[in-house]
């Protein structure tokens, strides 16, 4: 859904009950290999093993724009024009090796990568580019203020837009790039199986397909063939994160990208010689989203007084493990040190615990407590509502039943309701929910984060599908200095404009912001080495970030 929007289904967060015996039978990281998967003499054969801890079994369907992408389809099978890497804070020319701004701000034109070709042999060129944001649009939406994509014979693009607009760099060079002379030959794109992919990245041929592992080869024509130093990919479904976990533990596979709890004791103290993992900040904030649409969640006071019913240290604390860290009324997340309203982020109310405070709006509101201690809406009935989060993740369900308690203290009734995530994000989608736990946009500047959460041209009605702003809340002020920021190229204006935008998130409260998503990773480096650490970030150890397909282009069999 983000690459952003594709993104975004790749941030739905792992965890909770898995496939029993699939942990064990069929899922050693290659077989022969148990226990801490020791190296031998076909270490240069070996598979990178990968669970994926939301998805109980796979459908042969490698299409970007499915409603759930499968594992390495934005990774290892298409990619983009850059890549930037937040734990870094640097940008890497891929499939483009460079691009320059208009000096009015209304257009960017990006040079191709000589001797780029698709797995199929066929050279990637201009008028692929220029057709995937063709179809993007056409089938996903987005990218308003892009006015035309021409492709300039067969290595240059240049996107115009309709008005200057600074953000579209990575909002542009992000996208997964598609070839034209498949897709434009599919009689519905956007429902195709694209069962034998085509693409340029690094591992593209579909070896082997079943229901619980799917294995990729080296794509043929790779135009990094130095780089592919893993003979492939092998892809284990999880239906949730205790067996991706116990698979972690046991060795079974090389990466473990999700949530593991006190992951000391239960990963690292197995083998601490091969055994890392790193949480970086730099993650999307993660918000507690409340649908604007229905009463009583219109009511700014109303948003603000459940927030402060809100124990945050209590939420990173149990549904987190301590991994993350409370957010603040800047709504911005760890990703955005350097962008936060320093006397705003000392200033907070409304995001800290003060149950006195929260009874007190409530009661001034309209919102009795009756003698049960239970309060009513305004027109008596029950002020009881549904948080919605998918079943497999059990971290953010965790966080769920803990605001649940912690309202239960302020006469508010909610129920965690957790189907799995593919109904949780339907109802997202077209307005159809109470609230719920949700992941944000995470782009390099804040601009992203503050349209999705207060721009009214991300507001779409109930019943029409959106992929961002799903708790539909939009606010004139905000649109005026969003499109401030976005006409502007010069940072230091820029950040003025952000500390005005979060001060209007603080007016308004939106979103309730809970913490700072840690961007989960761990590895076992027994059979591969080059893995991204705190002191080498060449990457995040994310394995559904626009940066894994540098990890895949690191790692090497361990010798």
């Amino acid at each position: 859904m983000t690459q952003a929007r594709f993104l975004r289904s790749a941030r739905i967060a792992a965890a909770s009950l898995a496939m029993g015996a699939l942990a064990l039978t069929g899922c050693s990281a290659n077989a022969g290999n148990t226990g801490t998967a020791k190296a031998d003499a076909s270490a240069q054969s070996a598979l990178l093993t990968i669970p994926r801890e939301d998805m109980g079994t796979f459908v042969r369907n490698f299409n970007p724009f499915a409603p759930t992408v499968n594992p390495m389809v934005q990774q290892s099978i298409y990619e983009s024009l850059l890549i930037f890497n937040p734990a870094k804070g640097d940008t890497t020319p891929w499939l483009a090796t460079e691009w320059q701004a208009a000096d009015d701000g209304k257009s960017i034109t990006f040079t191709l990568r000589d001797g780029v070709k698709w797995s199929d042999g066929k050279p990637l060129v201009a008028d692929d580019v220029a057709y995937t944001f063709e179809l993007q649009k056409k089938i996903k939406g987005g990218f308003e203020y892009l006015e035309t994509v021409t492709a300039e014979g067969t290595n240059k693009v240049v996107f115009s837009f309709n008005k200057p607009w600074s953000p579209a760099l990575y909002d542009l060079g992000q996208l997964t790039i598609l070839p034209k002379h498949i897709w434009s030959a599919l009689a519905d794109p956007g429902k195709e199986a694209n069962a034998k992919p085509v693409g340029t990245g690094p591992y593209t041929e579909v070896d082997s397909f079943q229901a619980q592992s799917f294995v990729l080869k080296k794509n043929p024509n790779y135009w990094q063939p130095e780089k592919q130093k893993i003979a492939g990919i092998k892809m284990l479904a999880f239906a949730g994160n205790d067996g991706a976990n116990v698979a972690a533990a046991n060795g079974d596979v090389d990466w473990a990208p999700q949530y593991i709890p006190n992951i000391e004791k239960t990963f690292i103290s197995k083998d601490k010689e091969h055994r890392q993992y790193w949480f970086p900040a730099t993650g999307a904030m993660i918000n507690w989203q409340l649908n604007t649409t229905k009463a009583p969640f219109n009511d700014v006071e109303v948003r603000k007084a459940l927030s402060m019913a809100v124990d945050r240290d209590q939420v990173t604390k149990i549904g987190m493990s301590g991994y993350a860290t409370p957010a603040d009324c800047t709504g911005l997340s760890g990703n955005y040190e350097k962008w936060k309203n320093a006397s705003l982020k000392d200033n907070c109310t409304w995001t800290k615990l003060d149950v006195n405070a929260a009874n007190g709006i409530l009661d001034k509101a309209g919102y009795a407590k009756g003698a049960d201690g239970k309060r009513t809406l305004k027109d008596g009935t029950p002020f009881e509502f549904k948080i919605s989060v998918g079943a497999s993740s059990s971290d953010w369900l965790s966080v769920a039943n803990v605001i649940s308690q912690n309202l239960a203290e302020i006469g508010v009734t909610a129920k965690v309701d957790s189907p799995d995530w593919a109904a949780v994000v339907a109802g997202y989608e077209t307005g159809d929910f109470d609230s719920g736990i949700v992941w944000s946009a995470n782009d390099p500047s804040p601009y992203k984060y503050f349209n999705t959460s207060m721009g009214t041209a991300t507001v779409k009605p109930v019943g029409t599908k959106t992929f961002d702003n799903y708790h539909r809340f939009g606010d004139a002020k905000a649109d005026a200095l969003l499109a401030e920021f976005a006409a502007g190229a010069d940072e230091s204006k820029q950040r003025d404009i952000a500390n005005k935008l979060q001060e209007r998130y603080n007016d308004v409260a939106p979103l309730v912001p809970l913490f700072s998503g840690p961007v989960w990773g761990a590895f076992n480096d027994t059979r591969f080495t080059g893995w991204p650490t705190e002191e080498n970030p060449y990457a995040t150890l994310s394995d559904r970030a626009p940066t894994t397909v540098l990890v895949l282009t690191s790692l090497e069999p361990r010798k």
